[in-house]
């Protein structure tokens, strides 16, 4: 059976920490020479261009990147006639979507792995890096705890899911008309623990071991921003909400990062933050998972 990867939770904790383990391979199996990945972006990228294609070619393979007005995915052509086309040609098919149905109707018809490179409901690919990063820092991560600060967007959702699947603490600092609603929380709870939500960015991040965040207005949301940092005026990470860690506690952002608004500028450039082994991560990450899907196929 052909696995995918869409949302964190496609993997068993196991798998998981399995995905990790080769993320930390210096010297991966080339599972993909003479073979082709093919990525889709219908949104711009730096991290997830960069990442996968480096990821590609470390595994010995050829990345095919590929724009939206190159495709247009459902209006030159079916969302799952392009999925069919590619999968004639490539060992795995990447998407960068708005819409997160259109990964799932990819990997429905698709018989090879589609890996969902970011979509309005998730972003696992990021919640790999950061749970690497994590794991880098402190060894196990069972019993840590995790808080996250600003929207409850598609990044905190993966992430949450993630943290709970391994045993870690979940908090969520989020203000009102910016939570996750009764559908998302009891879709994290699921993953096996009971994220904690608060009010106040302080009490989100008091004693953490972590604390990451995200931009207030995601990529599509850019008509919205204005709004949004009205409305999310006093959750900054500074750094006195950010010394408010535990002694070893660091600070990560999936970026890009807007200094002044959702972390200050000596909390992003500052001695806590990590967010360029974060960012170096997305390829090791990616790397890795690929590594895991493609052995699962010529397994299965």
């Amino acid at each position: 059976m052909t696995r995918h990867f869409l949302e964190i939770d496609d993997l068993s904790p196991d798998e998981l920490t399995a995905v990790l383990d080769l993320s930390e391979d210096p010297a991966p199996r080339r599972v993909l020479a003479g073979r082709g990945v093919a990525l889709l972006f219908e949104k711009p990228s730096l991290r997830t261009r960069n990442s996968t294609e480096m990821a590609v070619v470390q595994l010995g393979g050829h990345p095919l990147s590929i724009r939206a007005d190159e495709i247009g995915l459902d209006v030159r052509e079916s969302t799952e006639d392009v999925a069919r086309t590619l999968a004639g040609y490539h060992a795995a098919i990447g998407a960068r979507v708005f819409a997160h149905t259109k990964v799932e109707r990819m990997a429905a018809v698709s018989d090879v792995p589609v890996v969902n490179l970011l979509s309005d409901e998730a972003h696992p690919l990021q919640a790999l890096a950061d749970l690497l990063t994590i794991r880098q820092e402190f060894g196990d991560l069972s019993g840590r705890c995790l808080a996250y600060v600003g929207d409850a967007n598609n990044v905190a959702r993966s992430l949450s899911i993630a943290a709970l699947m391994l045993g870690m603490q979940v908090r969520l600092g989020c203000p009102p008309g910016y939570r996750f609603g009764p559908v998302d929380l009891d879709r994290i709870r699921a993953a096996g623990g009971e994220p904690t939500v608060h009010d106040r960015p302080e009490e989100a991040v008091e004693g953490a071991d972590v604390v990451c965040t995200d931009v207030w207005a995601s990529m599509g949301q850019e008509e919205q921003a204005e709004k949004r940092r009205r409305d999310f005026e006093g959750w900054t990470l500074d750094r006195g909400v950010v010394e408010r860690l535990a002694p070893a506690g660091i600070f990560l952002h999936c970026l890009p990062a807007h200094r002044g608004e959702e972390a200050s500028a000596d909390v992003v450039d500052g001695p806590r933050s990590r967010i360029w082994p974060e960012a170096a991560n997305r390829m090791h990450t990616a790397r890795g998972l690929l590594a895991w899907l493609l052995r699962e196929q010529e397994e299965g």
